[in-house]
């Protein structure tokens, strides 16, 4: 794992997100309900910024929702919840340190639903 500081805790919204822009992706890290989250900042279904969307718990999934066409991300998973997109975004490992906040964005693919943060 390669793990690389993003931003600070502070620089997240409480229930909300940041848009980090890396040198090879964007990342939307998430700050909900004592936990940090990040996914590949941008919607499967629409190719628009995630970060930009609302955070939120439904059917009992933190979730960010596309501001665009209503589609939401189970925030540990990257799995729509709901249409119209049908295709998960990638999550990404996160570790705090201190206040740093670092992701590890080398591990392609999806984290399973049980490792957590």
């Amino acid at each position: 794992m390669a793990f690389e500081r993003v931003c600070g805790l502070s620089e997240i919204p409480e229930n909300g997100a940041l848009r980090v822009e890396l040198a090879d992706l964007d990342v939307a890290v998430v700050r909900y309900e004592g936990e940090v989250y990040a996914l590949q900042d941008l919607c499967s279904h629409a190719e628009v910024p995630l970060s930009e969307g609302d955070v939120e718990t439904l059917d009992g999934a933190p979730t960010i929702e596309c501001w665009l066409h209503g589609s939401c991300f189970d925030l540990r998973t990257g799995e729509p919840t709901n249409l119209p997109a049908t295709e998960p975004v990638d999550v990404y490992p996160v570790r705090l340190e201190g206040e740093d906040v670092l992701v590890d964005t080398e591990l392609d693919g999806r984290l399973p639903l049980a490792s957590g943060n």
